[in-house]
């Protein structure tokens, strides 16, 4: 079974991931792949990173003694030839960096800004990416709707957004990551609840906004010269160097407006469609992996053809 349209075509490589009986997921909410094609799925039940090969065969699990169902946000990073990852967790808000076998190397909490955050108004942070030189910028999405940059070291530099619908405003910055296709770094923020992505600079200073072919998007990956995200209403996007489109994947425009959506019965669930993707990553080859918002987990590969 295929997905795709007439330049780009995938197969679906139906029941990859091969889950051992003593894990279930839970939402499944990241998913990415280090460089020898392990494929890392970050979930909210217990084992919340669960690492596969890149066949579905089921390497190990790790991570009960930093998640305790508040994965969301998951982003690996090389830094001096090792690779990292950079963590949200949405119950503990908190941002935690850590090494591909769960040793944590920082952690930053609730920035020191009363006039944003206090008892009812909390941080919680859904993605973070980090730029060229090594700062690290968080999207806090659930709470306030600002991005917050710190430097490598977790010390703080700056902060813009703010909840709103205008240039410059956010709506839940659901993801965030650095483009660098044109040499000229820039941050892109998924703005989920204004329907829209926004490019900002290094600094925070608005470039761009982009509404074409855009739903309810999630977060993002860079491959090349594309740009994969996640649409949570029931697809996959695949965008060129100029934010324009080459591709929806498994699109569903009934899935999101069911009943009791993300958690729908499972005969709603077919193959070659998605339901609420949330997470996406691509591998050296070009296969796509989705892993998707709901409540007993989704975990799709799609071969490209």
């Amino acid at each position: 079974m295929y997905m795709g349209n007439s330049t780009r075509v995938y197969e679906i490589a139906e029941g990859w991931a091969k889950l051992p009986d003593h894990i279930k997921f839970g939402y499944t909410h990241g998913i990415e792949i280090d460089s020898n094609d392990n494929v890392y799925v970050f979930h909210t039940e217990k084992h919340p990173v669960v690492v596969f090969d890149r066949d579905g065969n089921f390497v190990r699990s790790f991570g009960d003694d930093l998640f305790d169902g508040g994965a969301h946000g998951f982003y690996l990073h090389v830094e001096n030839g090792q690779e990292v990852f950079y963590t949200t967790d949405v119950k503990k808000c908190q941002m935690v960096k850590m090494t591909l076998n769960g040793e944590v190397l920082l952690t930053i909490g609730t920035p020191d800004l009363p006039n944003i955050y206090d008892s009812e108004k909390r941080f919680v942070p859904t993605d973070v990416c980090v730029g060229p030189n090594g700062d690290i910028y968080i999207a806090d999405g659930y709470g306030q709707s600002w991005v917050h940059q710190y430097t490598a070291a977790g010390d703080y530099i700056r902060s813009w957004g703010g909840k709103g619908k205008g240039p410059g405003e956010l709506a839940c910055p659901h993801g965030i990551s650095i483009d660098t296709r044109s040499g000229e770094p820039e941050v892109y923020v998924a703005d989920r609840g204004n329907n829209r992505i926004q490019v900002f600079t290094l600094e925070g200073e608005l470039k761009r906004i982009v509404t074409n072919d855009i739903d309810y998007p999630d977060n993002f990956y860079f491959f090349g010269d594309e740009l994969y995200f996640p649409d949570l209403h029931s697809r996959v996007t695949i965008f060129d160097k100029n934010d324009k489109l080459i591709c929806h994947l498994g699109e569903d425009q009934q899935a999101y407006k069911q009943q009791g959506w993300p958690n729908l019965p499972p005969e709603w669930y077919r193959v070659d469609k998605f339901s609420s993707p949330h997470g996406i990553c691509v591998d050296k080859r070009g296969d796509v992996y989705v892993a998707e918002w709901t409540i007993n987990g989704r975990v799709t590969k799609l071969v490209r053809q």
